[in-house]
């Protein structure tokens, strides 16, 4: 018996297990990203040709885009907002308030507005469509589909791909000028810089290529955060237990596959 009551190779057995469960965690990480690798790859598939249902695309345009406008117009003009006061008492100290808009407008057009409205992007829509789906598939109605011959990735998956990456971007060019608004109202409201300045602010530094840029990276999100909303929700086992572990993971899976997308963007534009 060694001291503190340890056995001998006790240690050596933790050691053991702690590799073994990272082995496990690694190889569940790979299937799953295997997985979602594929999904992409069927719902490429499937775009050839590009035969979809209408009413299915329609109604997830609907539910995925106008229902999200209230919580996406709040988060952005917030961030707007926000980016002000960060930026707003330091330009006022350098006396250089012709700046301030390009502060705010910047950071929001670029990273800010993308990211925070992929975000609950995510937690919203995301979430409910791997609810929907993985409730579809432990109810076997995905079954019910191919026993019918109708591909569930052509019926149910690519609509519900193209309405997210397609109200992403709608919804981000909306919060892009929500948080330019929200921006110019605090400015004037705790920081007493004129509407036009900020509007000159806005007009003179920042470029088309800034809006671009947010634009561009709200496609990559949109089509990660469904993909991977759409795998763990036709992946699911274990019944209702099950879902929930879904609606986890999916989450979890898109706001990681959202900040490593926003890292390479950023990375390869610069």
């Amino acid at each position: 018996m060694a001291a503190w009551g340890w056995p001998a190779g006790g240690h050596a057995v933790i050691g053991q297990r702690a590799i073994a469960n990272l082995g496990a965690s690694a190889m569940r990480i790979a299937q799953e990203v295997g997985g979602i690798v594929v999904l992409t790859g069927e719902v490429l598939r499937a775009l050839v040709p590009p035969r979809i249902d209408r009413r299915e695309l329609v109604k997830n345009l609907y539910k995925m885009g106008n229902r999200s406008v209230p919580i996406v117009v709040l988060t952005a003009f917030f961030a707007g907002g926000l980016m002000t006061l960060q930026t707003g008492p330091f330009v006022k100290k350098l006396g250089a308030t012709s700046l301030a808009g390009w502060g705010a407008g910047y950071a929001v057009l670029r990273e800010i507005g993308p990211i925070l409205i992929g975000l609950m992007f995510s937690g919203r829509v995301g979430a409910n469509n791997t609810a929907e789906l993985a409730t579809m598939t432990v109810t076997e109605q995905l079954d019910g589909l191919r026993a019918l011959a109708i591909d569930p990735v052509r019926y149910l998956v690519v609509p519900r791909v193209i309405s997210m990456i397609v109200m992403l971007v709608a919804l981000t060019v909306l919060g892009d000028l929500v948080a330019l608004l929200g921006a110019s109202i605090v400015g004037r409201a705790m920081l007493g810089i004129d509407w036009s300045t900020m509007y000159h602010s806005f007009v003179d530094n920042l470029k088309p290529y800034d809006f671009l840029h947010g634009i561009y990276k709200s496609v990559g999100f949109g089509a990660a955060i469904a993909v991977s909303s759409c795998y763990f929700g036709i992946t699911v086992r274990g019944g209702a237990v099950g879902v929930g572990k879904a609606v986890n993971a999916a989450v979890v899976a898109a706001a990681v596959s959202i900040m490593m997308l926003d890292f390479f963007l950023t990375y390869l534009s610069s």
